[in-house]
């Protein structure tokens, strides 16, 4: 992250539904932040046995594997945004219904080692998209499912939501 840049989102930076996940983000480095929980993500995730992967805690919720499926969707979707409003570009950004999504998407037919791997690719290029951001692209704002959001925001809720559903899969699953 650019030496010149520091700070949390304020409210007026985001959606208000978000505030519950980048609350969850005390630290102002996020790009220390996001590496360092990535590291301890992966290592949570790759103790899990693979037959872990189809466990649910309740008839009807997701399994682990869409969990974790569903991580790597909002990953990208926060990231896409992120570099739409970093890149000036106009466009208001559609939102995303999670559990359609989840549905449509094949996340209990794949092992759960591929999801892991592909959560991590995602979230380290999305790491490197923020480390090499120039301090005035960080409070740059884009319109997405209706909200303004600055580019700041966007990257907290990312780590934020990652560590709302791994509190999740740790009091819920295991």
């Amino acid at each position: 992250m650019s030496d010149s840049f520091t700070g949390r989102p304020e409210a007026s930076e985001h959606a208000e539904y978000y505030g519950r996940y980048i609350g969850l983000v005390p630290e102002d480095d996020l790009c220390a932040a996001m590496a360092g929980q990535t590291a301890a993500t992966l290592e949570f995730l790759r103790a899990l046995p693979e037959a872990a992967g189809d466990v649910r805690y309740a008839p009807g919720k997701w399994s682990i594997k869409e969990v974790v499926g569903h991580m790597t969707d909002a990953e990208r979707v926060f990231g896409l945004r992120a570099l739409f409003f970093a890149r000036l570009d106009p466009a208001a950004l559609p939102g995303f219904e999670q559990d359609d999504w989840v549905r449509a998407a094949t996340f209990d037919e794949q092992p759960l080692a591929e999801l892991i791997a592909e959560f991590e690719h995602v979230r380290r290029g999305n790491l490197y998209f923020f480390k090499h951001l120039p301090a005035q692209a960080w409070l740059r704002r884009g319109t997405a499912s209706g909200y303004q959001f600055t580019v700041r925001a966007l990257g907290y809720a990312m780590v934020g939501h990652e560590r709302y559903h791994l509190e999740v899969l740790r009091s819920r699953y295991l």
